[in-house]
């Protein structure tokens, strides 16, 4: 396992995680609440952009590595 497949497990799990945590600050009555769970929604946004990007360069340089 390369250190660019463990980077991408690490942006996944990081989206996946940052989805519940948004979702149960959603769950949870309040302005701070509400306030939390969109920061945390806008997080999650940017985390999936990592992990796309990730998977394109690990796809790119798969292919041209041969491997």
């Amino acid at each position: 396992m390369s250190i660019l497949d463990i980077l991408i497990l690490g942006a996944i799990l990081s989206v996946a995680v940052t989805l519940a945590l948004g979702l149960r600050a959603l769950g949870r009555p309040g302005a701070e609440a509400r306030s939390q769970s969109n920061r945390l929604m806008r997080l999650r946004v940017a985390l999936q952009a990592l992990a796309i990007a990730l998977l394109v360069i690990g796809m790119w340089w798969k292919s041209t590595q041969g491997g």
